[in-house]
C-alpha cells in the first residue's frame, strides 16, 4: 500500500516522500507505504504506518485512491499497489525523518517507479472533490479567515479563487459557518478579519453537479 500524503504548505500543494536508500530506483523519491497486517484494515494500515515511519498521526481525511498494477511498474517483480489520498491541515506540522521532505506536487523530484503517476492521481481527485464535497476541512484549521481559505483552495486548485465567490459558494451550500469570533485588527486598522469554520469535519456531498472553474 502506498500514500499520497498531501498538504498545503508555504501556499503551494505539497506532497510527502521518502528518498530510497537502495535499488531499485535508489535515491528516487518514493511515496511512504508498507504491508496490510492480518489483523487490520486497508484504513487501519495505512494510518498505522504514517505513524510509525513519518510520525504522521493528523491526517484529517484518508479514502482510497486506485489499485496500480502495470505488470512492470517494479523492476523483476511483479507488484500490485493499493494507493490511498491522505490529507494533512495546514497548521499542523509532522516531524519527519531525515531522508523525507514535503514536495511541491507541480515541481516534483526524480521519482521511483510509477510514483509521480500516483501523486497526480491524488492531486486530481482531490481538486475533483474540492468542486462537489466540503473536503476543504481537510486542508484548513479547525478556524480560519475567507483570506486563509482562500489561499488554500487556491494553492489546491492550482489557481487563484475569488475570496467572496468561495464564501457565498460554501456558504450557500450549508458547508461554511462564521465562529462569532474575529481576529483583532491589523496595523492599518480596518474591520477585524471574521473566523469561520466549516459546518462538518466529515467527508459530505454539498453540490454533486457543482464544479470550480479556473477564471476565463
Amino acid at each position: 500500500m502506498l500514500a499520497g500524503v498531501l498538504q498545503v504548505r508555504d501556499d503551494h500543494l505539497q506532497v510527502m516522500l521518502w528518498q530510497r536508500a537502495r535499488e531499485p530506483d535508489v535515491h528516487r523519491w518514493s511515496l511512504p507505504g508498507g504491508r496490510l497486517a492480518a489483523t487490520e484494515d486497508v484504513e487501519t494500515s495505512i494510518r498505522r504506518q504514517l505513524a510509525e515511519k513519518v510520525d504522521v498521526h493528523k491526517l484529517s481525511h484518508v479514502e482510497q485512491l486506485s489499485v496500480f498494477s502495470a505488470p512492470h511498474r517494479v523492476p523483476d517483480r511483479r507488484v500490485v499497489a493499493t494507493a490511498f489520498l491522505g490529507l494533512v491541515p495546514s497548521d499542523v506540522d509532522p516531524e519527519v525523518p531525515a531522508d523525507t521532505r514535503w514536495h511541491p506536487v507541480e515541481a516534483l523530484p526524480p521519482t521511483a517507479f510509477d510514483h509521480e503517476q500516483i501523486v497526480l492521481a491524488a492531486r486530481d481527485r482531490l481538486r475533483a472533490k474540492l468542486s462537489y464535497t466540503n473536503i476543504g476541512f481537510a486542508l484548513a484549521p479547525a478556524e480560519f479567515t475567507v483570506s486563509e481559505l482562500r489561499g488554500i483552495y487556491s494553492a489546491a486548485l492550482g489557481y487563484q479563487v475569488a475570496p467572496t465567490n468561495l464564501q457565498r459558494v460554501l456558504t450557500r451550500r450549508g458547508a461554511l459557518e462564521p465562529t462569532g469570533r474575529t481576529l483583532p485588527a491589523g496595523p492599518a486598522g480596518g474591520r477585524p478579519p471574521a473566523l469561520f469554520r466549516f459546518t462538518s469535519r466529515d467527508l459530505q456531498v454539498t453540490d454533486p453537479f457543482a464544479v470550480f472553474r479556473p477564471p476565463s
